[in-house]
């Protein structure tokens, strides 16, 4: 036989932007790796330089990056540390962003709009990314922006089960904050056994991010409602929901968001509400100014860990969520 046969070890190596490194020692740690060593640096003119401080040839490189406000910043950052892997020889380069960046636009609502979701999604795969890893996207649509793998992760069995231990179910509704959440309010409704009500709301198309909200379909008195959504960005949906719910006989309000965007006004309007607790992931960090009242943060960085795990030994991550 011509040729030569190649070693068949893999190489597994994990890098981490700046954006969030916390997740991403949580991610190494439990994968038993340390991240590779990185110099990344922002010049006086915010270019942002990368270098990696080991060899990355044959390599299966995932890439960990979060992507908080400054969204731009953290995204160019991302695609350049694909860059250099793709220079530098990595067999496989996989894009793990837990947030996926402007998700929200996933379509035209006007004429003469982007559909930036896409964007990103081209932008990746420009810069060499051969799969994408991503938690609970804004719409599942999104998946077919990119032309390669996409890990879908759900942050719904994290969540779910620290509900289940900490509330009693069998006097809980889950709540929809709106229309567009009815899905993700059903997937919700079947995993804890609760019926389900829907929060119906208008978007005021004048004023970007503000919310009326209209009228509660569904018994919700005397319940516990668990309102659920993928994201809390600056907190209108949900404590208007809340609120709401509250003016409809709700004893107790728990709100359950996977991503916490946290923006703006999100902690005076929360801390205005009174929630029994507000649970959420770590997909993204949380600056230590903004003080919300019951907030519980839980990781996410097992789920990443194992999905890691899963794609680089070629096994299933759809097991996960069997």
């Amino acid at each position: 036989m011509s040729g030569a046969l190649a070693t068949p070890n893999k190489h597994l190596m994990l890098f981490s932007g700046r954006a969030h490194p916390q997740l991403a020692r949580s991610v190494a740690e439990l994968l038993g790796i340390e991240l590779t060593p990185s110099k990344l640096i922002s010049y006086a003119n915010s270019e942002i330089y990368v270098r990696y401080e080991e060899s990355v040839r044959g390599c299966d490189a995932f890439v960990i990056q979060s992507h908080p406000a400054p969204v731009n910043e953290w995204v160019m950052e991302h695609l350049i540390m694909v860059d250099a892997l793709k220079r530098a020889s990595a067999k496989r380069i996989t894009v793990v962003a837990p947030f996926y960046p402007y998700a929200r636009q996933d379509k035209k609502h006007l004429g003469r709009e982007p559909i930036s979701a896409r964007l990103v999604a081209d932008l990746f795969r420009t810069a060499g990314a051969d799969r994408i890893m991503s938690v609970d996207l804004h719409a599942a649509q999104i998946q077919g922006f990119f032309d390669g793998p996409v890990d879908h992760l759900s942050g719904l069995p994290v969540l779910a089960d620290y509900v289940g231990r900490h509330y009693d179910t069998t006097a809980m509704t889950v709540v929809s904050p709106d229309a567009g959440r009815v899905r993700l309010a059903d997937a919700w409704a079947d995993r804890m056994s609760a019926p389900l009500a829907i929060i119906h709301k208008r978007h005021d198309p004048l004023h970007a991010n503000e919310v009326q909200v209209n009228e509660v379909v569904g018994d919700v008195k005397g319940r516990t409602c668990l309102l659920v959504d993928d994201m809390i960005d600056t907190a209108g949906t949900m404590s208007k929901a809340a609120k709401a719910l509250y003016a409809h006989g709700a004893s107790q309000v728990i709100a359950a968001a996977t991503h916490p965007v946290l923006s703006g006004p999100a902690a005076k309007r929360l801390n205005e509400v009174d929630f029994t607790e507000i649970i959420v992931t770590n997909t993204l960090p949380i600056h230590d100014d903004m003080h919300v009242n019951n907030l519980t943060v839980l990781s996410i960085a097992p789920l990443i860990a194992q999905a890691v795990h899963e794609v680089f030994t070629d096994g299933s991550v759809t097991r996960l969520f069997d």
